[in-house]
């Protein structure tokens, strides 16, 4: 049922924090807390580094929770870098799908404003798109995620205000927050999310400036994770990855069909490139250029 005034601290969330550093694999977690040991970051290497670490559906009064972890990763050495980044998911078990089209509508209206509050890293927003008016005009004749969901890369499908995650587990998923494993600032995005969450559900009708919103809301205006500015070595990969897709794109979807260029790096013996198929597997080949095409050298399991 849509609106209903509902108070935020009664709304369950899960964060899903991304590091760098530290030893995931025998972090001891509390009981329900997921590593997801596949979801891997970059440091400053290059090299796969740290995992994203999520608790289960929890209350505001619950917190302490995210500092224990947070407590014991840092004692890891765990860190956060440019490659990391942090995601809110909000319960929408009060209202149910009633709340998507309204929560669409707000994206529409608010997403810039969450967008400046949270201070997004420019190179983060390829994880973060907008929601658009034509995704509004899908889902009033398709009321499903592949509705909501952008047209990109893998990377991209999901928007800064991600209604998809409802039809996957019945959240909606703020995602324009800078990686940090800081308790004060992990906790001044929640609190923002849910009281944004919940004006939306109660029907409230708010400023689209950034302070006036927080205002509004009676959120934090500062004490966010801080934009972190990414390395010369990997705007230059981006810089190459961009000029290569459109160029390698008729034989990556050749290769696996239906799929699409998730990230493309520079080799040893040539250029490998990462396509991802629905689903989420990853299938890797290296190819490398002649005069005239591109050479399949092998494919990586």
């Amino acid at each position: 049922m849509w609106p209903k005034l509902v108070d935020w601290k009664d709304l369950r969330f899960g964060v899903e924090i991304e590091f760098i550093g530290g030893s995931p694999e025998s972090l001891e977690l509390l009981p329900g807390w997921v590593m997801s040991l596949d979801e891997r970051q970059i440091d400053e290497s290059g090299t796969e580094s740290g995992s994203e670490l999520k608790p289960p559906p929890i209350l505001w009064a619950d917190r302490e929770q995210i500092q224990t972890t947070l407590t014991r990763l840092q004692e890891q050495g765990a860190t956060v870098n440019w490659s990391c980044g942090l995601h809110v998911h909000i319960g929408l078990e009060p209202w149910g799908e009633d709340a998507v089209l309204p929560l669409v509508d707000a994206a529409l209206e608010y997403q810039q404003a969450i967008q400046a509050l949270l201070n997004t890293s420019e190179h983060r927003l390829l994880f973060c798109p907008p929601v658009t008016p034509e995704m509004r005009e899908n889902f009033m004749t398709n009321k499903g995620a592949d509705a909501v969901l952008h047209r990109g890369r893998p990377q991209s499908h999901r928007c800064g205000i991600n209604l998809a995650a409802w039809f996957d587990m019945g959240t909606v998923e703020i995602r324009y927050a800078n990686g940090s494993v800081s308790y004060d600032e992990i906790l001044h995005t929640i609190e923002l999310c849910l009281r944004f969450v919940a004006a939306i559900g109660a029907g409230r009708k708010l400023s689209a400036d950034p302070r006036s919103l927080a205002l509004e809301l009676e959120a934090p205006i500062q004490g966010y994770p801080a934009a972190i500015p990414i390395p010369q070595w990997y705007q230059e990969r981006c810089w190459l990855e961009e000029s290569l897709i459109p160029i390698l794109t008729p034989l990556a979807t050749a290769l696996v069909p239906g799929g699409e260029i998730h990230h493309i790096l520079p080799v040893q013996n040539g250029i490998l490139v990462a396509i991802e198929k629905s689903g989420g597997k990853l299938f890797k080949y290296v190819l490398r250029p002649s005069d005239k095409s591109w050479t399949v050298v092998c494919q990586i399991e």
